[in-house]
């Protein structure tokens, strides 16, 4: 069968959409499963099956028996989950375009090209454990499971990146700067001891004692939601409102991380504002659908969650995928016809598993 066109589904409102996608998802019955990340927007969130952070959606995709597995996210958490789903089950991105711009920020041939220059103070593949971010390209995943490395998550970073220097003294953490250095620096690695690989220079632009005196080397890269965080917002916020409880996550700035009072992933930062007292008041650093959704979550028992920024700062890939997207391609699926299929090269994804199951075998 051919497959219908996205153009007629732009011009369905959201309303309509729902319905089809309830009906189209009640056709499939247990062939379907819908996993949507936290930033993703209600109307979108809402017909997920299952929802979490990266580490608790790979987890689900690892354990999922469904025919189809729609992923609600961006592209890299698509690829994850074609990596680790048996060879009969499709994975599905609604709107291929959804990508991350951190992600973007390191790809194979410029880390390829760090390794090789890296290769010109010491022996890389002896002295240094390669970990990637989850939020990276499949191909980096491969170069990590190739290498002896890792991939990590926000929820897990501290256990991988122990068992990373149990394995070499040394990390190069990829695409996110933030996360490997606030990680490092919970675990007593001081600043000076992790150093920023710039890889639009030479060398990164460090010298060869830099990089034998560093214990993480850390891509330039970030987040472009997270790196909007600024001290200043908490000070601001905190002199009317001294009583406020501030929680990052960890791809935000140091400074910001180090003036939190709590500091985790998205399943971290919605359970530790569940605990918390209500009526309490909190100031957050992560994405804008999520904290708008705390918010209307808590504000009956009194509690008041706040974005940190003053500016409105969502994440554009994942706004991406709307309901128009996903009600197009539960309805090529009810067809019998699979559109935006995500599909890692075997070769690639059978070394991006390797370093995926080395993280779900260390994490708690």
């Amino acid at each position: 069968m051919n497959a219908a066109t996205i153009q007629p589904y732009a011009l369905l409102d959201d309303q309509e959409c729902e319905q089809r996608i309830k009906h189209a998802k009640e056709v499939l019955g247990d062939r379907l499963v819908i996993l949507g990340h936290h930033y993703q927007r209600d109307e979108v969130f809402q017909h997920a099956d299952f929802s979490g952070d990266s580490l608790k959606l790979s987890r689900q995709a690892a354990s999922s028996k469904a025919e189809y597995i729609v992923f609600c996210g961006v592209h890299f958490m698509a690829e994850v989950a074609d990596i680790l789903t048996r060879s009969d089950q499709v994975s599905i991105l609604p709107d291929l375009a959804a990508g991350c711009s951190m992600a973007d920020m390191a790809d194979l041939q410029l880390v390829e090209k760090a390794w090789k220059e890296l290769a010109e103070v010491l022996d890389p593949d002896e002295h240094v454990t390669p970990v990637t971010y989850i939020n990276s390209a499949a191909d980096l995943k491969a170069f990590c499971g190739e290498h002896g490395g890792i991939v990590c998550t926000s929820t897990n970073a501290r256990h991988v990146l122990d068992w990373s220097f149990e394995q070499r003294e040394k990390v190069l953490f990829f695409p996110d700067q933030h996360l490997g250095r606030n990680t490092g620096y919970t675990m007593g690695i001081p600043l000076e001891k992790m150093v920023v690989w710039d890889y639009d220079k030479p060398m990164g632009g460090l010298t060869p004692e830099q990089i034998r005196q560093a214990k993480i080397i850390l891509w330039k890269g970030f987040c472009s939601v997270h790196q909007m965080f600024q001290p200043e917002q908490i000070d601001n916020f905190k002199r009317k409102y001294p009583e406020t409880i501030v929680i990052a996550h960890p791809e935000s700035p140091f400074e910001v991380c180090q003036k939190a009072d709590f500091v985790g992933s998205t399943e971290y930062i919605m359970k530790t504002i569940a605990d918390g007292k209500p009526g309490s008041r909190w100031l957050v650093a992560t994405e804008l659908n999520m904290v708008n959704r705390l918010h209307d979550l808590h504000k009956a028992e009194g509690t008041n969650v706040h974005f940190m920024s003053p500016n409105v700062c969502m994440c554009s890939t994942m706004f991406r995928i709307d309901p128009q997207h996903l009600a197009w391609v539960l309805e090529n699926l009810v067809d019998g016809v699979i559109v935006n299929q995500v599909s890692v090269p075997e070769k690639t994804a059978e070394f991006a598993r390797t370093a995926l199951h080395r993280m779900l075998e260390v994490s708690p």
